[in-house]
């Protein structure tokens, strides 16, 4: 389920878990998110790491934004997830970081999967 992933150029483990997680999903270069994503932020006058930056960016390119439902809101785990989610492309949000789970399996530079999601991203086929 889980798979190693860290397409950072200087294999980076902390502070672009959106860059790495978009990368994986949208099948693009760490570069290339990188600049759009810079892009975005300096049109909406915001970081390129800030919420509402790459969640328009996600807009933007085909995906739709979904709550975890509230029935167990600290224990609906990323590998949680994925067994729930076999088919589809997912960026999982917490509420540090940022992975993304495609066909069941997720891809991280480490081992994310005890992190608790908190809300999702999916991509549209």
């Amino acid at each position: 389920m889980f798979i190693r992933y860290n397409p950072n150029p200087h294999s980076v483990y902390v502070g672009d878990c959106v860059i790495r997680a978009i990368s994986k999903s949208l099948g693009m270069s760490w570069e290339e998110v990188y600049i759009r994503l810079a892009i975005q932020g300096l049109m909406l006058s915001d970081m390129p790491s800030a919420n509402n930056v790459w969640g328009n960016f996600l807009r933007n390119n085909d995906y739709s934004r979904h709550i975890i439902p509230n029935t167990c809101p600290d224990c609906y785990t990323v590998r949680d997830f994925c067994i729930d989610y076999p088919q589809g492309n997912y960026i999982l949000c917490t509420g540090t970081h940022v992975v993304t789970a495609i066909d069941g399996n997720y891809y991280d530079s480490w081992d994310s999967g005890d992190e608790v999601v908190t809300y999702y991203w999916q991509r549209k086929e």
